[in-house]
């Protein structure tokens, strides 16, 4: 795992485990199982930016099954999820504005000389470093286009 983050994700699990505050308890140990996860399947110690792609992951995830429970009117397990969604935000860096968000693909486009859609993956490629965690890639990727095809 990571030096810095993920200690600090144990240390956090260690701090609830003592508080006896079983619900972020319980999100913090399903992101630790999924940093060992991917450093078993990789037989890697992830760094920081490896850890925060995991994190971005889940949050999305989550995301996903509340809009899923709000559709069925589970009111109960969106709520878990919304939970859970917070602890994790808790490790990400803070979210980008959408003026750096402008400012990042603009310097990603003439920095890999882009001229049409097709160029979107080497844009994807500089940007997806410099917004893992900050910004939803999706969102990030209808921009890229967005901004390719007005060229």
């Amino acid at each position: 795992m990571s030096a810095r983050l993920a200690e600090r994700i144990s240390e956090d699990m260690k701090t609830a485990l003592r508080a006896r505050d079983k619900q972020r308890l319980g999100a913090i140990r399903l992101m630790l199982a999924a940093i060992r996860q991917r450093e078993i399947d990789t037989r890697t110690t992830l760094d920081d930016p490896q850890v925060l792609e995991i994190l971005d992951k889940m949050v999305k995830q989550r995301r996903e099954s509340i809009a899923q429970y709000d559709a069925a009117a589970r009111d109960d397990l969106a709520a878990v999820e919304r939970f859970e969604i917070d602890v994790i935000q808790g490790y990400l860096p803070s979210p980008l504005s959408d003026a750096d968000i402008e400012r990042l693909i603009e310097a990603a486009v003439v920095e890999t000389d882009a001229g049409n859609a097709r160029d979107m993956g080497k844009v994807m490629a500089q940007l997806k470093p410099q917004v893992q965690g900050r910004a939803d890639l999706t969102t990030i990727s209808a921009k890229v286009k967005t901004r390719l095809s007005s060229r």
